[in-house]
């Protein structure tokens, strides 16, 4: 096999994964967009930082038992990394979920929407933090992708009214918490990258299993000093629906698929795509009933080409007249994070 051509196969197998880990992420961030609306009915019943750990309880259940049969009991060694697998499930699981379900369950119906809206953020600050870090500024069609994408998001949720802004003004300390939870999740969803060689499945559970117990300490204290009341069977029974779909989809497909999208494209890449949250959301207010407007119908469109944007320039960056051993070093290092 010629250089040319060992090259070109290079080329493809690293677009086929751009592709791919473009479609994971989609997968993802629909399902949480998907979320919200389902988490609001749930939270009429059950305090949100309890549907929080009961809602991971049952993933990480799940994680355990498929990373046992697929990888063994070694898989659940930390390997001296205890500490910072911790810091990460806590950022993911714990911090993520109980801020951002306590700050949208804080704001009544309206919630929701804020609650989608404040995901578009990440991009954002997913480009400070690692531009504060690496002191190296990513690169200009990211963040040209990022600013079309954000601004898109907002004309979806604004309706183009200035109105959303006085709204979100009124209520400080629940969009506070949210934003905490938004950061938590940039964070968590940069922690792959200390786990090469870890397979997607390890990295997840394993965070999952240490967030979970942590979610399990800040209820029980909670609890112990009655700042939260602890559901009856009845309450957690009435929810069932919404929770099995929280579970399977947002949580353990939505877990997985971002965890392997992000792998493939890059923390800041793979984030782009957390925009189509509140898009997802739009969608499913639209099939109950909502008159989807000319503005919302624009900012979907400019998140689509933000899109699409990126991962145009993105492929395109891998120009032929990269050496074959730049394009192999590349290939090998995305295969490190993926076994």
């Amino acid at each position: 096999m010629s250089a040319e051509t060992g090259k070109e196969e290079l080329l493809y197998t690293m677009n086929r994964q751009i592709m791919t880990g473009s479609l994971l992420c989609l997968i993802a961030s629909m399902s949480w967009g998907a979320m919200f609306p389902v988490s609001h009915i749930a939270l009429q019943h059950i305090n949100p930082l309890y549907f929080s750990f009961l809602r991971y309880l049952s993933v990480t259940l799940i994680l355990v038992v498929l990373l046992w049969l697929k990888e063994g009991r070694t898989a659940f060694r930390f390997e001296g990394k205890g500490k910072t697998l911790l810091f990460f499930g806590t950022m993911g699981f714990t911090i993520y979920n109980m801020a951002v379900f306590q700050g949208q369950h804080a704001m009544g119906a309206v919630g929701t929407l804020v609650a989608s809206i404040m995901e578009v953020l990440m991009p954002m600050i997913s480009i400070a933090m690692v531009w504060i870090m690496t002191r190296k500024m990513p690169p200009k069609y990211t963040l040209i992708s990022m600013v079309i994408a954000l601004a898109g998001a907002l004309l979806v949720i604004t309706n183009g009214k200035w109105t959303f802004f006085t709204l979100a003004g009124q209520h400080l300390l629940p969009l506070l918490l949210i934003f905490v939870g938004v950061v938590g999740w940039v964070v968590y969803s940069m922690g792959g990258s200390h786990f090469a060689g870890w397979s997607t499945l390890r990295y997840s559970t394993l965070t999952c299993l240490l967030g979970t117990l942590v979610s399990f300490v800040v209820v029980t204290f909670a609890s112990a000093f009655n700042w939260i009341v602890v559901p009856d069977w009845q309450a957690v029974w009435s929810v069932k629906y919404e929770m099995s779909f929280m579970i399977l989809l947002p949580g353990l497909a939505a877990l997985l698929s971002w965890n392997a999208g992000i792998r493939k494209l890059s923390p800041l890449n793979g984030i782009l795509f957390i925009n189509f949250v509140p898009i997802t959301t739009l969608v499913l207010m639209y099939f109950q009933g909502y008159a989807i407007s000319r503005f919302e119908l624009y900012g979907t469109v400019l998140v689509i080409f933000a899109l699409i944007l990126n991962n145009m320039f993105q492929r395109s960056s891998l120009r032929p007249s990269d050496s074959s051993r730049d394009v192999r070093f590349r290939l090998d290092r995305r295969k490190s994070f993926q076994r």
